[in-house]
């Protein structure tokens, strides 16, 4: 059986670009484990993916026009970076020419430039903050990660560049050593650059690094934090991360860990506590390995889990079951990266938990009431 319905999302977007919002269909499957929702829309995703057309539209400006015709020279990435700064050089003087001519000058001007590391959300544009949207429109030179949602680059003025720095598993644009790199060197050239992260910047954003790096090198840094994924997408299913009375603590793991770095499930023992909310970044490769690791470690296999695809975005789809379940529900449904995982009694509050006790819908109801 089918249970179709629409929720409106509230957002406040004061003096923002018209981003429209969109209403996702919400299929119910009973009476056992998963629910599902899904757009009516395209399932294409709403993130620049390694091989998006549109994104290499955005960089024709890194190429000149001996290598423009060349797609190999675009994988070349020693070649392109040396590309990148003397066409970045161009781009800042005809910026202090049109400028001056308006009466107004570089903030920058003669001087090394700065870094704003920018966290835009889970993917809805209308959860990007004032201040953030505010560092866009100033915007010289934009470095942006995979989970920057398109409609969030529609947000850069006409005259800025845009430079993907994105990574996947198994395909990484550029390492972390080489996005340290072209962020000073933008920066040292006069540019006021801008890292565009999914989520927050300093969740498993690897923020803290880009900043500690260029700090050491005297570059300023502003750091300017994003709703992280944990909060957004619990928030889109009326699940607190928190509730008196059945969580009162929410931890955050990573899925992933660095290569030679510990096993990231190796805090199962300690993670697998009733009394708290558990959110696995990145997870959805070792949910395999989590699951049991949590139950062997005493959580309940009945804990209410669920786990989310493009959370907040129109291309959305949840999947809810008990912890026992999740891996099989997860695997026939087919999610892809990037999912949420959050685990624990909480997500039980949920109006759309399959099948809530009536308990747990008055509680689900007090819980958004209250929000």
């Amino acid at each position: 059986m089918a249970i179709a319905a629409s929720k409106p999302l509230r957002h406040f977007s004061p003096s923002l670009p018209h981003i429209s919002s969109y209403k996702p269909k919400l299929h119910v499957r009973l009476p056992r484990v998963s629910f599902q929702a899904l757009s009516s829309s395209s399932t294409s995703s709403p993130f620049t993916e390694a091989n998006s057309e549109s994104r290499y539209k955005r960089e024709t400006w890194t190429h000149n026009e001996s290598t423009s015709n060349c797609r190999s020279n675009f994988d070349d990435k020693s070649n392109e970076i040396a590309l990148q700064l003397p066409e970045l050089k161009k781009l800042l003087e005809a910026l202090r020419a049109s400028r001056e001519k308006e009466g107004g000058k570089l903030e920058n001007s003669g001087g090394p430039g700065r870094v704003a590391l920018v966290g835009t959300g889970p993917g809805d544009p209308e959860l990007l903050t004032v201040k953030a949207v505010r560092a866009i429109e100033k915007a010289d030179l934009i470095l942006y990660d995979r989970l920057v949602s398109n409609d969030v680059l529609e947000l850069v003025r006409p005259d800025a560049r845009l430079l993907y720095v994105g990574k996947t598993a198994g395909y990484h644009s550029r390492t972390q050593e080489e996005i340290h790199q072209l962020l000073l060197s933008f920066a040292e050239a006069g540019a006021n650059v801008v890292r565009l992260k999914g989520g927050d910047p300093l969740v498993f954003g690897r923020g803290g690094e880009e900043m500690d790096f260029l700090q050491q090198q005297g570059i300023r840094v502003e750091v300017i934090p994003g709703i992280t994924s944990a909060s957004g997408i619990a928030a889109e299913l009326g699940i607190p991360l928190t509730h008196r009375g059945i969580a009162n603590s929410v931890r955050f793991l990573t899925g992933h860990s660095r290569n030679g770095g510990t096993d990231p499930l190796y805090v199962a023992e300690n993670a697998a506590d009733p009394d708290s909310t558990l959110v696995v970044y990145m997870g959805l490769s070792t949910l395999p390995a989590l699951v049991p690791k949590l139950m062997s470690h005493g959580l309940s296999a009945e804990t209410p889990a669920v786990a989310v695809e493009r959370g907040t975005t129109p291309q959305q789809r949840t999947v809810f079951a008990e912890l026992q379940d999740l891996v099989n529900e997860v695997k026939l449904a087919e999610l892809v990266s990037p999912t949420l995982i959050i685990i624990g009694n909480v997500v039980a509050l949920s109006p759309f938990w399959p099948y809530s006790s009536e308990e747990n819908k008055v509680a689900a109801q007090e819980s958004m009431l209250m929000r």
